[in-house]
């Protein structure tokens, strides 16, 4: 809004301009000797042709896409999701305090967060990603908009052996044994 705000204003300025000039050189050109005609053609002289660029540009849509999209993460886990949705998980979910998700081409930085039900919760506030895993299945939700991205998210592993996810709680159920 502003910008159109901007352009309109430039835009009535140089009109106006272009007027009192119109009308300051038909009143010059009335009453001028030769002489100033002269300097008047100078004023309106052309301008240069601009130089060419050596290096050129990407549409600013290309640049814009080729910007968001994040590698996957190499050594990240594809966890397939019902759907045919799929994010992909790099960290040990065990051990580490931060994991990276890779979901949507855009990767995000994920803290684990304490809980007090055994599951294991990875929350970033500044995105609004929320990871939760329990031992049958993962969740992908999203705090924008409070919807649940992706459910029954499993590894082939998960899918192929019916294992459990490799969450904190299970390690620690099998050194207590």
């Amino acid at each position: 809004m502003n910008k159109l705000l901007i352009a309109s204003v430039v835009g009535a300025l140089s009109l106006s301009g272009m007027f009192a000039a119109t009308s300051a050189l038909a009143a010059d050109a009335t009453t001028t000797t030769p002489a100033k005609s002269t300097t008047a053609k100078k004023a309106v002289a052309k301008r240069p042709a601009p130089a060419r660029r050596l290096i050129k540009r990407k549409p600013a849509a290309e640049a814009k896409a080729a910007a968001k999209v994040d590698a996957i993460p190499e050594g990240a886990t594809k966890w397939s999701c019902n759907e045919g949705l799929a994010f992909y998980l790099k960290g040990d979910m065990k051990r580490d305090q931060i994991v990276t998700v890779n979901w949507a081409k855009k990767d995000y930085q994920l803290p684990r967060e304490a809980t007090t039900t055994g599951a294991d919760r990875f929350h970033d506030a500044a995105t609004g990603m929320d990871l939760v895993v329990i031992p049958s299945k993962a969740m992908l939700f999203s705090d924008k908009d409070s919807s649940r991205l992706a459910d029954e998210c499993k590894t082939d592993e998960m899918a192929a052996a019916g294992t459990p996810a490799p969450t904190q709680s299970n390690e620690l159920i099998k050194n207590v044994k």
